[in-house]
């Protein structure tokens, strides 16, 4: 695996990673927000988008690890469980958060992994 290969991957995934961070951003504050009566804008920390580069460059390096030694069959079964180990602290709040933002927010994650995977397998096979 070379190291051109592995940025070029982390940069998809980069970009993949803050997308869904803005579009969860967006659906969860329409949802949990009285409707406004002109354009809806969400700040997103900078911490969070440090943590999803952070969490980018270490799925690129698990990815490299399975595609390029264990395998490449039934990729998505392994991002699928990774996605749903990312959404575990969602669940374990203290604030009263409603259901089904815990709940979208989990298939955000959820999907936010398989896409990332699937831009992996893309890559890195």
């Amino acid at each position: 695996m070379t190291l051109g290969r592995l940025v070029v991957a982390w940069s998809l995934i980069v970009i993949c990673f803050v997308m869904t961070t803005f579009a969860s951003g967006y659906v969860i504050a329409k949802l949990t927000q009285p409707p406004p009566t002109g354009p809806v804008y969400t700040a997103t920390r900078l911490r969070v988008l440090r943590w999803r580069v952070i969490e980018a460059g270490l799925l690129t390096l698990l990815a490299s690890l399975w595609f390029d030694s264990l395998g490449s069959g039934e990729w998505w079964l392994l991002f699928l469980l990774l996605g749903g180990l990312a959404s575990g602290p969602r669940w374990a709040r203290q604030d009263p958060v409603p259901h089904r933002v815990v709940i979208l927010g989990t298939c955000f994650d959820i999907a936010r992994y398989l896409v990332a995977g699937s831009l992996l397998a893309w890559r890195l096979s």
